[in-house]
């Protein structure tokens, strides 16, 4: 049955039946051929994965992303980085990567973060000479920061599913974020020297701080955000609370760039981004349900030791398999499904699971950026006009780097665990 389980999924998948009910209808399904579970159980278990405070965190975080999308942080933040960068070669490039991690720090979400930047920086570097699949390539892959520097959306999903505390996945996620932000900048500037990108315009001390001091307060809220949650003055569904109006006083009534009717289409728009996520959470529900049934994760968790009790070899086929899923499976579905699945897996080898998380995130984070499910692509895409299929020979060295990437994190465990400790 629980080949049967997998089969009706791939097989909802492939004729494009949405995530949510792909998961929540093969479950169902199963349950009602083998009769002994009823389906006022199931939805129930749908109900209850919902009905969680930590998960508050998660409609909130994405709010505060739209309203600091809307608001007017994203322009201040491009020019800050702009003044910074500017005159070095592949200046805007750098800039694109930079931006993206201080939005990053706000939004919580990938495809947030490659709009709200890529829709101001990939214009501004065709009209700059740069090349557009280029462009739109370092949009894409900066967009992954977003969920990998805290707050993050997938942290949190990750931390309900592994029952492990989000508020040191948080803390695990910084180093790990910053390292994958230094890697596309080293990679962007080499194109960028090779190329002939970019570079030469100057800035004043003076204008730094003109931009600076523009941008302090779109600087300030990752510090809020962040250092309430460290300093345990609220929890990370207190801050995302927090996130929400300090967005709201800041767009609204300082920068003054959200009219009051700007809120219907924010919070629209954030209504049915978290709705779909719910969805997705309380499908997996009932398809982990059945999975724990029939003890699949144990007996996942028995295979792979019985293939190699080497930690090394199993982190390695254990990557391969989160790169491929990735690239198919929606990163909240994909977190849902295998967290209950892969945890007691690293649990057996003795891996720390909040260093696990880092990994699944970054792993998932490059399927953002590769055909067919990847987010990033698209909405970066749309953004340049251009085809998708265009992209993928632009956008493979950031792949290739992001895969070195969490091998380094995966093999050096205090990358993620220092902070933590």
């Amino acid at each position: 049955m629980t080949i049967l389980l997998f089969s009706l999924l791939i097989l909802l998948f492939l004729i494009g039946v949405p995530v949510a009910v792909a998961l929540g209808l093969s479950a169902s399904t199963v349950f009602l051929m083998e009769g002994n579970v009823s389906l006022i159980v199931i939805m129930q278990r749908m109900f209850n994965s919902v009905d969680s405070f930590p998960l508050l965190a998660i409609p909130f975080f994405i709010l505060a992303g739209k309203l600091m999308e809307t608001g007017g942080i994203s322009t201040r933040l491009i020019h800050l980085a702009n003044v910074i960068f500017g005159r070095v070669k592949g200046g805007l490039a750098l800039v694109s990567i930079v931006a993206c991690a201080f939005f990053a720090a706000i939004s919580g979400s990938a495809a947030a973060t490659t709009a709200a930047v890529g829709a101001l920086i990939i214009p501004a570097m065709v009209k700059r000479g740069y090349d557009k699949d280029f462009s739109t390539a370092v949009q894409a892959a900066g967009g992954t920061i977003g969920i990998m520097i805290p707050p993050s959306v997938p942290l949190v999903l990750y931390g309900v599913a592994a029952s492990v505390s989000i508020s040191d996945l948080f803390i695990a996620g910084i180093i790990p974020g910053v390292i994958v932000t230094v890697s596309l900048l080293i990679l962007v500037y080499i194109i960028s020297l090779k190329r002939g990108y970019g570079g030469g315009e100057t800035f004043t001390f003076a204008e730094f701080i003109k931009a600076f001091l523009d941008a302090i307060l779109a600087l300030l809220m990752p510090v809020i955000i962040l250092g309430g949650i460290y300093g345990g003055i609220f929890t990370p569904t207190e801050a995302a609370v927090v996130a929400v109006v300090y967005g709201l006083i800041v767009g609204l009534l300082i920068y003054r760039e959200i009219k009051w009717k700007d809120l219907s289409d924010i919070f629209s728009a954030s209504v049915v981004t978290s709705a779909v996520i719910m969805f997705i959470i309380a499908g997996a529900s009932a398809f982990g349900y059945y999975l724990t049934r029939e003890r699949v994760p144990r007996e996942m968790a028995d295979f792979m030791l019985g293939i190699t009790d080497n930690w090394i070899i199993a982190l390695l086929i254990i990557n391969l398999l989160l790169l491929i899923i990735g690239t198919f499976l929606e990163t909240s579905a994909a977190i849902i499904i295998l967290t209950p699945i892969l945890a007691p897996i690293a649990t057996a080898l003795g891996i720390d699971l909040i260093h696990f998380g880092i990994i699944m995130i970054v792993n998932l984070a490059i399927g953002f950026i590769t055909p067919p499910v990847g987010v990033n692509l698209f909405v970066a895409s749309n953004i340049a006009g251009t085809k998708i299929e265009k992209l993928i020979r632009a956008i493979i060295p950031f792949i290739l780097v992001m895969i070195v990437d969490v091998i380094i994190l995966s093999f050096i465990p205090e990358l993620s665990l220092f902070l933590t400790d």
